[in-house]
């Protein structure tokens, strides 16, 4: 559990990578910058930990690109105490993002080993989201709701009905749409029936499966 100078010297540079890239938000940056991504990741790929690429964690899951990771941050225009619900929790990096940022995170993973590990991980690095639960992401946390933002980070083939009716009026759903290839979708909520959608070019992701594993 080592973060040295030399990956914080490499963080920088991912930072500067995601910036070159149009990353923008000045606090996304900040928690990237401090994470310690390669903690998150099998010994095997530390190498690789502060590359802009994405890479496998067990369960046939993988890690997200920093890229994308900060993408979707970016979208959900987090505020401090904002209520996030994250649909796959993996390794729980992107979980850490949201904690760091100061949300108040609920998450769902849907294979048991990777929550069993990653809900231990977590708080021993300090971070505590408010609910980590093993179930399926298309049903959302309805006896959390309402939530200021909704973030998916695995590819849906289509919007779950339950995750838009779970948004609050002006929350905000990131969430990447498509089967081989998705495009990442935004839905901000505008009234009880009405959604402001826009969409921003092509991702890959693994798929989001239904049910629990």
């Amino acid at each position: 559990m080592k973060d040295t100078f030399k990956h914080q010297g490499l963080r920088q540079q991912l930072v500067n990578i995601l910036k070159q890239k149009g990353i923008s938000d000045a606090a996304v940056l900040q928690t990237i910058g401090h994470i310690p991504r390669h903690l998150f990741m099998d010994s095997s790929f530390l190498d690789h930990a502060y590359q802009d690429k994405a890479f496998p964690i067990a369960a046939d899951q993988t890690i997200s690109q920093p890229y994308t990771v900060a993408f979707q941050t970016e979208l959900l225009k987090i505020t401090r105490d904002a209520k996030i619900l994250e649909i796959g929790t993996g390794s729980g990096y992107q979980t850490a993002v949201l904690c760091e940022l100061g949300a108040k995170v609920f998450s769902i993973e849907r294979q048991l080993e990777l929550f069993k590990k990653t809900s231990k991980f977590l708080p021993k690095l300090g971070y505590r989201p408010r609910k980590l639960i093993f179930g399926d992401g298309y049903k959302g946390m309805p006896e959390e709701a309402p939530f200021d933002g909704i973030i998916v980070t695995a590819g849906a083939p289509f919007v779950p009905t339950p995750l838009l009716s779970q948004l609050k009026i002006g929350g905000r759903l990131v969430i990447p749409v498509g089967d081989e290839v998705q495009t990442m979708t935004l839905f901000v909520r505008k009234g009880l029936k009405e959604f402001e959608k826009h969409e921003f070019g092509e991702f890959r992701f693994v798929p989001l499966l239904e049910d629990k594993n």
